[in-house]
């Protein structure tokens, strides 16, 4: 697309596209920490966008819960009555399948599925059981039926849901290191990394069962490697077109704290990394940092991954390009999706996601998106269409 040029208008949020029937405004957005006191007030920049919208879907990052003397990554300050803000930020599914469900154990798991359900929020991707961690959250909005899974695809394995055992549904990913010169022991010249073909054929299983239960199919994986710009890992393309060729409507990916690219895959959209949303903790920064475990894992952060968190964003220590940020909105009915795109953001010092439209801030995001996505060898087309971004093409 180059940039974006011009101002377009106002943005037009026309419930219809090519086909024909009702459709629906669907918004996707990334991951959700709540750490702060007072939650709401991340989202008062954003809460009429999504608002407006018929049907929110967020990635709750962390459990919530009153328990904090227990679990590798205990921390005070997530009461489940914290989730109530999203709700009223017009979230209403929550994805949960992550590496960070099972952080306070069974009593984890199980209060945030209480907080979510008294908030009215529906929930996917956890449970405390694999049955129930598998099972989809399916809503209604204006007549078409969603329904939205979850799956973990980074692992620990202390996270995944067993026959007896609280977590998240998941898929199971495999890595190899291999060398490409005689140097046992050197670092990798290639890293080969699967999905497991029996766990990938569950994930897919799961999909066609509530195809066949709704309209409108939302898979969100918790995929990638996270605070490095640009990079898919070999696994992740094939696992999200894997969903597509299941019956996915739209695939969601979480878990990098960075943008990733987009790509549409037998006109479904693949939004690689949704990244950051409303994601405001201190554990993870080097100023302080109330959690003695939690300052040792950021000090191994910064030598693994090179980077050092902005102090001026004492609440978003996260890489300086997770300023870049979007919702992605999606037009579909009955007859398919009839549009896939994104609103771009960007996240303000205090850790409040901004919606930026067509203005210079904005034109930038859109920039650092399409950059990505061609970083990543994903063939895609980007235009305006008032205030928002809308994309086409990609190979299949």
């Amino acid at each position: 697309m180059g940039a974006p040029g011009g101002r377009p208008g106002s943005r037009s949020r026309a419930r219809r596209g090519a086909s024909s029937g009702e459709a629906i405004e669907l918004l996707l957005v990334g991951d959700l920490i709540l750490d702060e006191p007072q939650p709401d007030r991340f989202f008062d920049a954003v809460r009429p966008v999504l608002q407006a919208a018929d049907l929110v879907i967020g990635h709750v990052e962390v459990p919530f819960s009153t328990r904090t003397d227990h679990g590798p990554n205990p921390n005070p300050g997530r009461e489940p009555a914290k989730l109530t803000a999203l709700a009223r930020a017009g979230i209403g599914v929550a994805t949960l399948a992550g590496n960070h469900v099972f952080d306070a154990g069974t009593v984890g798991v199980q209060e945030t599925l209480r907080g979510l359900e008294r908030a009215g929020i529906a929930s996917a991707g956890a449970g405390l059981d694999l049955e129930a961690a598998r099972r989809p959250a399916i809503v209604e909005r204006r007549g078409i039926r969603v329904g939205v899974l979850s799956f973990n695809c980074v692992g620990p394995r202390e996270s995944w849901a067993g026959p007896h055992k609280a977590g998240a549904a998941y898929v199971e990913v495999l890595t190899h290191y291999e060398l490409d010169h005689a140097n046992p022991g050197g670092p990798p010249g290639r890293i080969v990394s699967v999905a497991v073909p029996d766990s990938l054929e569950a994930m897919q299983r799961d999909i066609e069962r509530t195809r066949g239960e709704v309209d409108l199919l939302v898979v969100a994986l918790h995929k990638g490697v996270t605070h490095i710009p640009a990079r898919l890992a070999m696994y992740e393309r094939p696992l999200a077109r894997a969903a597509v060729e299941a019956g996915a409507d739209v695939v969601a990916g979480h878990h990098a704290h960075l943008l990733r690219g987009v790509e549409m895959h037998r006109g479904r959209p693949i939004f690689h990394g949704l990244g950051n949303f409303v994601t405001v903790t201190r554990v993870l920064g080097l100023e302080d940092n109330p959690n003695p475990t939690m300052l040792e894992w950021a000090r191994r952060r910064r030598e693994l991954f090179g980077f050092s968190p902005d102090p001026s964003y004492p609440t978003y220590p996260f890489h300086p390009e997770a300023r870049h940020a979007m919702i992605a909105r999606v037009v579909a009915g009955k007859d398919g999706v009839q549009e896939a795109g994104f609103l771009p953001c960007w996240v303000a010092p205090d850790g409040r996601p901004l919606v930026c439209g067509s203005d210079e801030l904005g034109a930038a995001v859109v920039a650092y998106v399409e950059e990505i996505t061609h970083r990543a060898g994903l063939e895609t087309h980007f235009r305006w269409e008032g205030d928002r971004v809308v994309f086409t093409g990609g190979r299949g």
